[in-house]
């Protein structure tokens, strides 16, 4: 069976939260923009925390045969970009989010509800 982007999206923010990841949001952002569909954000406090993330979700989403196709920051843990085509993972540290704050930028996206996702361990 094959996942769709919203099931690979909820995988996604599902290991996010299994390591621990904080503030997660996702924001559909296909009627505002071409880039991608759908943008996870999340944080964690150290940048070893931010790698750890990052290499969770790119083992997971591997084992479904889906392969992240680029990847930048990962050196510095500071902000991980992760693009999978149909959606795109921003991983910071707490301090380089609050800087950057690209909610603030996307602000006219919609805010997807992962609150089930993480409760109901979907």
């Amino acid at each position: 069976m094959e996942n769709t982007t919203l099931d690979l999206v909820y995988k996604a923010v599902k290991s996010i939260d299994d390591k621990l990841g904080e503030d997660i949001m996702v924001l559909e952002i296909s009627k505002i923009s071409s880039i991608c569909d759908y943008f996870i954000i999340a944080s964690a406090s150290s940048a070893r925390q931010v790698k750890s993330i990052a290499d969770e979700v790119e083992d997971r989403l591997a084992e479904l045969d889906v392969s992240v196709r680029h990847k930048e920051g990962y050196h510095t843990g500071g902000w991980i970009l992760m693009d999978y085509g149909d959606f795109v993972i921003h991983l910071f540290h707490q301090e380089d989010r609050a800087f950057y704050n690209i909610e603030r930028i996307w602000k006219d996206a919609t805010v997807i509800d992962i609150d089930n996702i993480i409760k109901n361990n979907i």
